[in-house]
C-alpha cells in the first residue's frame, strides 16, 4: 500500500487548498515542477496526518535539493 500524500496550495482569492491524494512518486513529480517548496505544507499517514513544511521529510527535501541546486546554492549563501 503506497502512502497519500496531500499538500496546500494557493488557489484563488488567496485561498488556500489541499491538494491530493498524490502517490510518493506524484509527489517527488510535484517538487521537481516546482509546485511543492520546502515551506509548502503536507501531510500523509508517514506524518501521522499532520500538516508540517516539507522542508522536515528528509527524503523529500534531499529530492528538493537535487532538483533545485540552484536554490540551495542562494540559501547557502
Amino acid at each position: 500500500m503506497s502512502t497519500q500524500w496531500f499538500y496546500i496550495a494557493s488557489g484563488w482569492l488567496r485561498k488556500s487548498k489541499r491538494i491530493g491524494p498524490l502517490s510518493d512518486a506524484e509527489l517527488l513529480l510535484q517538487i521537481d515542477k516546482g509546485q511543492i517548496e520546502p515551506e509548502t505544507l503536507v501531510q500523509s499517514s508517514k506524518t501521522r496526518n499532520k500538516w508540517i513544511p516539507m522542508s522536515k521529510i528528509g527524503p523529500a527535501m534531499e529530492h528538493w535539493k537535487r532538483a533545485h541546486p540552484e536554490s540551495t546554492e542562494s540559501t547557502a549563501k
